[in-house]
């Protein structure tokens, strides 16, 4: 094995084209945490490296929908997730982003090194051009009928209704997403980073090299995309949103966002060494470096083949020595979605649960995905917190410090002579370290925050089976012996559970007066000094109640109702009818006067209206979505002329105009002006 001096560890960089959720947290964010932090703590140089990924196609798209530039977008959601991981704790050393100066430099540079040096190939192909807008469109700006499955709205580079992979030109009826236009062919000149001239390289280096350290997933898609045989890949593509390529023959292309996104590691270290007055070469071409990426599944061929290709073409640079990817995290039993809105946001996690961030971590740590596909529920979430984090480890600590306090004023007490079993609670909690970091070496971080518990509940069961409490007056001197022994393992865990529970980590050795311990002093049972003064107890966790959690599942239950209004089919049109049918309709603008509920009812008001024409009363079924106070003074649309009808008890004449969505909800019609009463609809 080589000697390690440094370890750089990238963790995938998320697109600026909206907020972080639970499943990027679970599947790279926090596992990449966890295991700096193990790093840093084990004395390790470490340099621990995230940004926001900027360019594509997807931003561009995003902000011609708001009407706004793709600078703008990207610097909105940049912030928020920055913001939410800091928040959250994920400790970058370094978070950048791809959209600044550096990294165009650095891509751009890197771009221009492989052409000089013929690494790269260039081809004429066909694309697709939409001859309105003046410009080649990307794959996502092209919509069509799915060849396999006939959905009607399929991208250009695949089919969401059926999931098959596409070219734009396997389309049928495609359409510019631009202008709506049907779409041309023609030529167009792209440059190519020819991957199956580093098959050989790729088979030593992961098929005989890494079948034994690599996850199962990583290993297997790796070793599928080599035998299909690999294919030249284009790193240049026609686009303005992105680092510009940099050769006279190529004004109005870009660096494709594959090629340019993964440089952006490498120019974030710049960014950080330019700060810290320092080389930033080793980090990345000195063989005695490890470079590990935490990314997901989706990324798996880009880390494992396409990036490390990139490196050995450039000549100069050390490639990753493990890939841990994690499989996906889903939603209360639904795939998480971004366009759906279905997710659990990490910024809206930090406003609904504040102080709360371990909780999540602990949760997403303790189901991550790491050899399959996982689900979070918002049960599982309470009862994580309720039944694990608060009844074990927050009971253990609790009990402990609360009767060191009451018993010896906050003073640590002595430790008097060990019976068998305390020997054996000592012999125990000095494994735990290197259990622990054994685990999480071999990137099991699900696994090593179960050891953590177990270290937990260990001390829990020390309490339970002593019973400190019951022995205060007739053995003082073992009382102090078992508080001794307790509070060395809260001191224990204070150091091993800041990898996973950093903010725990510090209220409880704030508690504990304990300061500046390394890994390894983890699982001693001399931490503490006896005569040493506790800081007053306070709670680690508390418990989250079922309102709490119903607020959350409501706000998932309300996005489901959305999204099937939203996917629900209209109605078909009625039969056509003639304009003096029309005529017959007398449809006015009226003035809510007064509004009440209607008794034993839930879903009527009684509204009394100015027509224009009189004043009258009528019967309205909109209760559920509007109280009698708002509507008071409001105008609204109403068909004057229907027969009047007695609805409990109140002749109604007329009839509200409103409007229902798929799921039933009903928003009144009004006018976008204040209007004279009695003005008529045309």
């Amino acid at each position: 094995m080589k000697d390690i001096k440094r370890y750089t560890v990238t963790s995938a960089l998320p697109y600026a084209n909206g907020p972080v959720h639970i499943g990027h947290l679970a599947g790279v964010y926090v596992p990449a945490d966890i295991y700096v932090r193990y790093l840093r703590n084990n004395g390790k140089e470490v340099l621990f490296i995230g940004g926001s990924d900027e360019h594509g196609v997807p931003i561009t798209i995003k902000a011609r929908k708001e009407g706004v530039t793709p600078q703008d977008i990207v610097d909105r959601y940049h912030n928020i997730i920055k913001k939410s991981f800091e928040e959250l704790g994920i400790s970058f050393d370094i978070y950048s982003r791809t959209s600044n100066p550096t990294h165009h430099e650095t891509a751009a540079e890197f771009f221009k090194y492989l052409y000089d040096n013929g690494k790269l190939i260039e081809k004429v192909s066909q694309q697709y051009y939409d001859e309105e807008a003046h410009e080649f469109l990307a794959d996502r700006y092209i919509t069509g009928t799915c060849p396999h499955c006939n959905n009607e709205h399929a991208y250009g580079d695949q089919c969401e209704a059926c999931g098959s992979a596409l070219n734009a030109t396997e389309l049928i009826n495609p359409k510019s997403a631009l202008s709506g236009n049907t779409p041309v062919l023609k030529e167009t000149k792209h440059w190519y980073l020819p991957l199956n001239e580093y098959d050989a390289w790729l088979r030593e280096w992961i098929l005989q090299g890494h079948k034994a350290d690599w996850r199962p997933t990583v290993y297997g898609q790796c070793k599928s995309w080599i035998e299909q045989g690999l294919q030249p890949r284009a790193v240049t593509r026609d686009l303005t949103w992105g680092v510009k390529v940099p050769l006279k023959e190529a004004e109005g292309k870009v660096l494709y966002v594959w090629f340019d996104a993964p440089i952006g590691y490498i120019s974030a270290t710049k960014e950080w060494a330019k700060e810290h007055n320092t080389d930033w070469k080793p980090w990345w071409q000195d063989e005695s470096s490890e470079l590990v990426h935490f990314i997901g599944k989706d990324n798996i061929v880009f880390h494992c083949i396409i990036f490390p290709c990139m490196l050995k073409a450039h000549g100069g640079y050390i490639v990753p020595t493990n890939v841990p990817a994690n499989e996906f995290l889903n939603l209360e039993g639904d795939k998480i979605s971004t366009s759906r809105n279905w997710a659990v946001w990490a910024h809206e996690y930090i406003e609904d649960f504040p102080g709360k961030q371990d909780v999540l971590r602990y949760t997403l740590t303790s189901i991550a995905p790491e050899t399959k596909d996982a689900d979070f529920t918002w049960a599982d979430f309470q009862a994580k917190n309720n039944n694990e984090l608060l009844a074990i480890f927050g009971n253990f600590v609790n009990r402990t410090v609360v009767l060191s306090h009451k018993y010896y004023g906050g003073i640590i007490p002595e430790c008097g002579e060990l019976t068998d079993y305390e020997k054996e609670i000592i012999e125990k909690m000095t494994e735990f370290p290197n259990r622990i970091g054994e685990c999480i070496r071999h990137y099991k971080f699900r696994e090593a925050q179960a050891e953590l518990m177990n270290l937990a509940r260990l001390g829990n069961k020390y309490l339970t089976d002593t019973e400190p409490w019951k022995k205060q007056k007739e053995n003082p001197e073992y009382v102090k012996t078992i508080l001794h022994i307790s509070l060395q393992i809260c001191a224990s865990l204070s150091i091993l559970c800041e990898p996973f529970l950093p903010f725990t980590a510090k209220k409880l050795q704030k508690m504990l007066n304990l300061n500046n311990k390394n890994w390894s002093d983890g699982g001693r049972h001399d931490l503490l000094k006896a005569g040493d003064q506790l800081n007053p107890a306070e709670y680690l966790f508390e418990k989250i109640e079922d309102e709490t959690i119903a607020k959350q599942v409501k706000k998932l239950e309300d996005t489901k109702k959305a999204n099937e209004a939203d996917n629900a089919d209209v109605i078909p049109a009625k039969e056509d009818v003639t304009f003096d049918d029309f005529q017959k309709m007398d449809v006015r603008v009226v003035t809510v006067l007064a509004a009440e509920k209607v008794a034993k009812t839930k879903k009527l008001l009684k509204l009394k209206v100015n027509t224009g024409v009189d004043t009258r009363e009528i019967i309205s079924g909109i209760a559920e979505y509007y109280q009698p106070e708002d509507l008071i003074g409001k105008q609204v649309l109403m068909l004057i002329n229907l027969a009047p009808k007695n609805i409990k008890g109140v002749d109604s004449h007329g009839m509200v105009l409103m409007a229902e969505n798929a799921d039933g909800t009903l928003s009144i019609m009004q006018p976008q002006k204040r209007m004279k009463e009695g003005s008529t609809v045309k």
